[in-house]
């Protein structure tokens, strides 16, 4: 019997490192065709919202932070990894400044490993109020606001993929 471990995120929140929200936004303008497809794949992350967290999910059944950003896109053709801190690694690396809807953002919330271990899509941006949906283990998918203090001191970084 061959034993398959994969070293998935556990989405946790804990305690970590003090960063701010930058306030300065910029606007980017995307093809309607672009802007259609990130309407959709936000709308197919909300279609989970209240789905409990459960570490590896990818099904109505349970979900974690990078299963709902990996199905989300996966839905639509667009192949991410399955790790969040993997999926730190795909993309533009962009300013919190410059988020938009569609971007990914990425957190560390654990304070031994200081690496990625939380993502989260960005469903709407304005100057100083970023939302993301994402699956946390107390409360699973929820939306919640870049501008919340736990979330904002975890933030580590921003990504585009589209």
């Amino acid at each position: 019997m061959i034993i398959f471990c994969l070293s998935l995120n556990n989405c946790k929140s804990y305690k970590a490192s003090n960063k701010k929200e930058n306030t300065k936004s910029k606007s980017i303008v995307k093809s309607s065709e672009e802007n259609n497809l990130v309407i959709k794949i936000i709308d197919y992350a909300k279609q989970f919202e209240g789905v409990k967290y459960r570490f590896g999910g990818t099904t109505r059944k349970g979900m974690d932070c990078s299963g709902l950003v990996y199905e989300s896109f996966s839905a639509y053709n667009i192949q991410l990894p399955r790790i969040s801190r993997d999926m730190a690694k795909q993309g533009k690396k962009i300013s919190i400044g410059t988020v938009i809807p569609g971007d990914l953002i990425f957190f560390k919330t654990k304070n031994k490993r200081n690496a990625i271990n939380h993502v989260g899509l960005v469903i709407a941006s304005s100057t100083g109020n970023i939302k993301f949906i994402h699956a946390t283990t107390s409360k699973g998918v929820i939306i919640s606001s870049l501008s919340e203090h736990y979330w904002n001191n975890s933030f580590t970084e921003a990504r585009r993929i589209l």
